[in-house]
């Protein structure tokens, strides 16, 4: 089997998910684990063969969508894992090691990791941890990779090393060595230039998408309230401009807007 000592994503300081109590983390996985009992009590452990058989279908499924090679998604799925057999893994449903941000609205899962009781991302099945790994790709940090050739193996080992991913300086020999042993480059599929350029063009505007919004929450949660505003049941930037003195340009600034498409209930900073 593949090492059962998962090296977890490192999430950035300032996404972190606060911290509990260590009552608190005991309380909460016990629900988890009365929660997905059966499934536990069900589990037929895996052998990296049986893992990558398992799997293969999913990772080719978001290599087509994202670009991801195949090999490097099933390459961390067993490392980061243990060929699945990791408690995270078998309990919450996370083969990634990924960890809670700021933004996590999900069940979440304690462990000891980076520091005391770090806080895992719990998953209703594999397939959505398998998901929740390329959207979790999708930022800044990783940007460059997804110009790489969807069957580039090797220098996306080197480029998630490169962009943080994980702190072991092995990591990219680590990955390249579980792709070779199990032929899984076998799954990568190559692409036409004018493929690329498609593929290239969506994911890179999705990941834009991601900063803007990030830039947008950062900007809500570090203002006070007494700045912010609430968007109300016909309301247009036109009119709440006028409310608090501003121009619709001088909204746009504040709130990094791309355009003037406002939602009921949306946060806009309404002064400096």
């Amino acid at each position: 089997m593949v090492g059962s000592q998962p090296t977890t994503i490192s999430s950035p300081v300032s996404n972190a998910a606060p911290v509990i109590s260590n009552s608190q983390a005991k309380d909460n996985n016990k629900a988890i684990e009365k929660e997905k009992k059966d499934a536990i009590s069900t589990y037929v452990p895996y052998t990296s063969l049986t893992y990558i058989d398992r799997f293969k279908t999913i990772a080719i499924q978001e290599m087509n969508l994202y670009g991801i090679p195949a090999s490097i998604t099933l390459a961390q799925g067993l490392f980061e894992s243990g060929s699945g057999n990791s408690d995270l893994a078998k309990i919450a449903n996370n083969h990634f090691g990924i960890k809670c941000t700021s933004d996590w609205t999900g069940k979440s899962y304690y462990k000891d990791d980076d520091q005391i009781n770090d806080c895992f991302r719990v998953y209703d099945h594999p397939e959505d941890s398998y998901r929740d790994h390329s959207e979790f790709l999708k930022r800044k940090r990783y940007a460059p990779l997804f110009e790489l050739d969807k069957n580039d193996y090797v220098g996306w080992a080197n480029g998630l090393k490169a962009a943080g991913y994980a702190t072991n300086p092995n990591y990219p020999q680590l990955l390249i060595n579980i792709i070779q042993k199990y032929n899984l480059d076998q799954y990568d599929r190559p692409e036409g230039e004018e493929q690329k350029i498609k593929r290239e063009d969506r994911v890179l505007t999705q990941i834009n998408q991601n900063i803007a919004k990030a830039v947008k929450d950062s900007l809500v949660q570090t203002t006070p309230v007494d700045k912010l505003y609430t968007v109300k049941q016909g309301d247009t930037l036109y009119n709440i401009s006028k409310r608090f003195g501003l121009t619709i340009d001088d909204l746009k600034a504040l709130n990094n807007m791309a355009d003037n498409s406002i939602k009921i209930g949306q946060k806009l900073v309404i002064a400096k």
